[in-house]
Order: structure tokens, then sequence, then C-alpha cells
């Protein structure tokens, strides 16, 4: 809840600022290239205690980049247009190097949009991205 109160103090200082123009999240190539989140299902069960599973790959060699730092997480309706419908998204343990999950109540079926921002050790500028999954009953 701390990261989303953050975030959305973060846009907000973006609109005053007029910086907000400059800062898009979109599910084409991220900032950081050639670091990229995927995600491993696109499709999930819809209802509690759903888990979401990305992993942050470097395309250069296909391997996954362990050791980022997420600090921006959020699962929403936007998709449907209903960008304020938000879904809880708890970070878990990782398993793997370079996956990471997220345990969520997917209250409806649809698509939601997952937004990650992460930042790598001796990369300077985040890696974003905005993955859209499928919730199915």
């Amino acid at each position: 809840m701390f990261y989303v109160s953050l975030w959305r103090a973060f846009l907000a200082v973006l609109v005053v600022t007029g910086a907000g123009a400059a800062l898009t999240f979109s599910s084409s190539r991220n900032v950081a290239a050639p670091y990229i989140f995927e995600l491993v299902e696109r499709e999930v069960k819809q209802g509690f205690g759903t888990t979401v599973l990305v992993r942050l790959v470097d395309e250069r060699t296909g391997k996954t980049v362990p050791d980022a730092t997420l600090f921006i997480s959020r699962l929403d309706m936007s998709p449907h247009g209903m960008g304020a419908m938000e879904a809880p998204l708890e970070p878990l343990p990782d398993t793997l190097p370079g996956y990471y999950r997220f345990e969520t109540d997917l209250s409806m079926g649809g698509g939601w949009a997952l937004t990650l921002a992460a930042k790598l050790p001796g990369v300077p500028d985040p890696v974003q991205r905005r993955l859209v999954l499928q919730a199915i009953r």
C-alpha cells in the first residue's frame, strides 16, 4: 500500500510540474533497453489468492536478470477503461533469480494491467513496463 501511495504522489508531482507527458508506461519497448519484463502466463485464474509471475529478461542474452529492486507495482483494470479499479498486489518471496511473484485478488474477469518499474544495479535508467493479463474463470 505504501508503494501505491508513493506512486500516486510521484504522478501528482509530474502532473503539476508538466513532466507527466514525458513519462509513459507502454507494452512496447521499455526505457532501459535491452531489459524487459515479461508475463510468464498471460492468463490467470480470477479470484482470491491468485499468483502472477513475471520475469525480467536481458534481451541480448535471453537470460533472466536477478537483483532488481521494484519500486512501482500496480494492478488495475485500465484495459477496460476502469483504471480506478485496482487490485491489491503483494510481492512474494523470490523462488528463482530474475522471477518476481505477486499475490492478488482479481474480483472480476477480463483484462488487467500490471505496471512495474524497477532499478537494476549498474543501470542508470529504470526498467519500466505495462503488461496486460487476462483473468479467466
